[in-house]
């Protein structure tokens, strides 16, 4: 019927379109009017249409069926961590992302866990083998003991990330990659390592850079394990080798959507020059870059956008902010509110009825394209020079990000980038001095590291600031 309905239409080329467009502006320029370049350099069309396009569009390597819900636990007394596990699960949580800062006790931790239907994620700010070892036998041994239903669970480890955010190895760079290499040799079917790109996106990089910086750092994994340089994958002892992404993903919705697109067409190119999974497990979170102190409920609109713009792209896990992370310590209300705005956009809103409906668009296919490419430049250029670790090592990564964020504040302070309630439309009786459980601003921790590290940084800090010291 709907075949029948279109064949009584004429096609209307992009030709077409474009004069009956010129002709509605009455003599204003198409270009000056209607175009506009993203801080990526990217033009962006008024309309897109498929004369624009060669070929038909190649399906994205690895786009997930569909996406769990993870709740974000810190462990610090297990008993309590175990509580606030299982009411997550019980109101709708599907998956755990667990942070440690220390060694915890694992039978507490994991008392009455339905494994097999929860997926587990750690975030180890640590590296100690003989622990994460311990670990991984405990977990494999007790969820098969549960009719069968083994855990699915992601370790995360990323040496390479932890130097770049902080500065400085766990212990030094042989040592890190000794104990990495022990862990992945000892289990490799496990989901042990990942590249945490989150700190690249909230420091200010765009998004060219983030893919680029991603699978840049995903290429030093790849190269110590998988080269054939070094002779570390004979006898295919690392056929299986796995590397998880995390995102960060920030308010520009249709940019956001191509961004986790692109990276996995770019991480699929890189793994089969190592003969290796072309796919790749990505979770992903919102940006804390535009989060904001003040009017701070907006953060809420916020987020909900930033994860519709996750599951559109592709998200196999998705863990949302709470709208008062900036200010309050985890708390009941403020986990609460962001497990149900994912579990609105999955139950109520229909996210996860499509398994890929951006798939065909020609404005996110092309947006797609445009990035993976300009991210691919850039990549060539970091392996041309050194790669990834050698550019940290000389502040080359450090100086870009800089230059980046520079940029974009820029665009903040002078109200060409908006933020509701901050830099624009500002509440003036609301008043957030007396409310701050947390320090909400970059941590000064003066100390003796191997390289700058990347700092992440909001882009409302100096303004809140201003209004904090004149309440």
């Amino acid at each position: 019927m709907s075949d029948f309905l279109f064949n009584e239409f004429d096609k209307v080329s992009a030709k077409q379109w474009k004069q009956k467009i010129q002709v509605d502006l009455q003599g204003a320029d198409y270009n000056e009017t209607l175009l506009w370049q993203s801080p990526e350099g990217i033009d962006v069309k008024p309309f897109y249409h498929k004369d624009y396009f060669d070929t038909s569009f190649p399906p994205i390597p690895g786009h997930p069926d569909h996406w769990c819900i993870a709740q974000s636990i810190f462990i610090d007394d297990e008993v309590i961590a175990n509580k606030l596990v299982l009411d997550a699960i019980d109101r709708g949580a599907e998956s755990i992302y667990f942070t440690s800062t220390a060694v915890f006790n694992m039978e507490r931790l994991f008392q009455k866990f339905p494994f097999g239907k929860v997926s587990i994620h750690f975030n180890f700010q640590f590296l100690k083998e003989d622990f994460i070892v311990k670990l991984i036998r405990f977990l494999s041994e007790l969820s098969a003991g549960q009719e069968g239903n083994n855990a699915s669970v992601y370790y995360n480890i990323d040496i390479l990330g932890n130097f770049a955010r902080g500065g400085n190895w766990f212990y030094n760079l042989k040592k890190d990659h000794e104990i990495l290499e022990k862990i992945v040799l000892a289990h490799p079917s496990e989901a042990i390592i990942r590249t945490d790109t989150t700190i690249y996106q909230n420091a200010g990089a765009n998004i060219v850079q983030q893919l680029a910086y991603a699978l840049a750092h995903t290429n030093e994994y790849l190269n110590y394990f998988c080269s054939e340089e070094y002779g570390n994958n004979s006898n295919g002892k690392y056929k299986n080798f796995k590397v998880n992404f995390k995102l960060a993903i920030g308010s520009n919705y249709f940019f956001e959507i191509a961004k986790i697109r692109a990276l996995r067409k770019l991480y699929a190119a890189l793994a089969s020059e190592y003969k290796v999974e072309e796919t790749c497990h990505i979770h992903i979170t919102p940006s804390k870059r535009n989060k904001t102190l003040y009017d701070y409920n907006v953060n809420m609109l916020r987020t909900t956008t930033e994860c519709m713009s996750a599951i559109l792209g592709g998200a196999n896990t998705l863990s949302n902010l709470p709208y008062d992370a900036l200010y309050h310590k985890s708390n009941e209300f403020g986990e609460r509110i962001s497990r149900n705005q994912l579990l609105i956009l999955k139950t109520e809103s229909y996210f996860d009825s499509v398994a890929n409906p951006s798939d065909g668009s020609y404005y996110i296919e092309s947006l797609t394209h445009d990035l993976a490419e300009k991210a691919l430049v850039l990549f060539k250029d970091i392996e041309k020079n050194g790669g990834f670790l050698q550019q940290l090592k000389n502040g080359s990564v450090q100086k870009k990000i800089m230059e980046s964020a520079e940029k974009e504040q820029r665009l903040f302070d002078a109200g060409k980038l908006v933020l509701v309630g901050t830099n624009k439309y500002q509440n003036e009786p609301d008043i957030r001095k007396d409310d701050l459980e947390l320090y909400p601003f970059v941590k000064r921790n003066p100390r003796k590291t191997a390289i700058q590290p990347i700092i992440e940084k909001r882009l409302s800090e100096k303004l809140e600031q201003d209004r904090l010291s004149n309440e």
